[in-house]
């Protein structure tokens, strides 16, 4: 570690340290190699509310080290993260994290998000999730707005120990929760480039007529909030619906996380669609978006997901 970064960081731990009031062992250095890596050295400031539960907030140090370079002195620099502090204290998602371990009042905020089981194993350490392939569908709660900005947290396993519920009806909650949170939407492309406004098909309504794409576009689907929206295909009834309307099973092409390309099994080429999502991943999907390199199909008559 460089002299001067060196003496950065103890001079502003000590100083967080006394500000705080924190004990020695609430605020520690990791640097970014440490497990589980991350994208630069922190400091972890740990506010403990109760037995097994803690406020952690992540100073990334590389940044507060370099606005001190730049002229922000010590006293400036610990006043603006007490000044974060105090607003995460009086935030919304602070109060919401008092009631994680009462079931009955976190339920409606649990949903559900995707994410690469292999590309993801150290964040999934210890939280609960059930897999289809290579997929992790990881139970989450929502916590909030702070700064004006949606946040969440993954439920971990001491956590949903405290609950005392089965693991399945906690998913069927989170599940059919994502479903009312973020409604699942059929996008014509087409629509979309004209239309940024345009809010997407409602494919579940029944009154819902019109046909879709059985050509090798294939259709995209998302949903209402289109962030995080390749979980759609996997909620209540979706999959059903979906099958209903292609009158027969589909492929899923997984471009993003964001996103799912839904292809009837009728006119399409597995083969050929893989060859489709490398070409997408590699050329268009950011990496924090990337879910899967797989090819995955659902069979209408066992309403069972696998991967080709």
């Amino acid at each position: 570690m460089e002299k001067n970064y060196e003496t950065f960081v103890n001079n502003l731990r000590e100083r967080l340290l006394k500000a705080t009031g924190y004990q020695e062992e609430m605020i520690c250095y990791k640097t970014a190699e440490e497990y589980p890596p991350t994208d630069g050295d922190r400091l972890l400031l740990k506010n403990r509310q109760r037995e097994g539960v803690y406020e952690v907030c992540a100073l990334y140090v590389a940044d507060l080290y370099e606005w001190h370079q730049n002229g922000a002195t010590m006293e400036r620099i610990v006043q603006e993260i007490m000044h974060r502090l105090d607003a995460i204290v009086r935030s919304e998602c602070f109060e919401k994290s008092k009631d994680l371990e009462d079931y009955e009042k976190i339920k409606d905020d649990l949903f559900i998000r995707l994410l690469n089981v292999e590309k993801n194993r150290a964040e999934l350490d210890d939280a609960i999730f059930r897999t289809i392939g290579d997929i992790a569908l990881v139970l989450y709660a929502r916590m909030g707005e702070l700064d004006g900005c949606s946040t969440s947290v993954k439920i971990k396993q001491h956590i949903f120990e405290k609950w005392g519920k089965d693991e399945q009806m906690a998913f069927n909650d989170a599940l059919l929760n994502t479903y009312f949170i973020s409604p699942p939407r059929i996008y014509c492309w087409e629509k979309l480039i004209c239309n940024m406004d345009y809010e997407g098909e409602n494919f579940m309504n029944l009154l819902f007529d019109e046909p879709l794409k059985k050509s090798a576009i294939g259709n995209c689907l998302s949903t209402a909030t289109r962030t995080n929206g390749a979980v759609a295909v996997f909620l209540p009834g979706v999959a059903q619906r979906l099958s209903d309307l292609l009158d027969g099973g589909f492929y899923m092409v997984f471009t993003s996380i964001h996103e799912v390309m839904i292809h009837s099994e009728k006119t399409a080429d597995p083969k050929d669609l893989k060859r489709v999502l490398a070409d997408t991943v590699r050329d268009t999907t950011p990496d924090e978006d990337f879910l899967t390199y797989y090819v995955y199909h659902y069979n209408r008559e066992t309403g069972r997901f696998t991967y080709c």
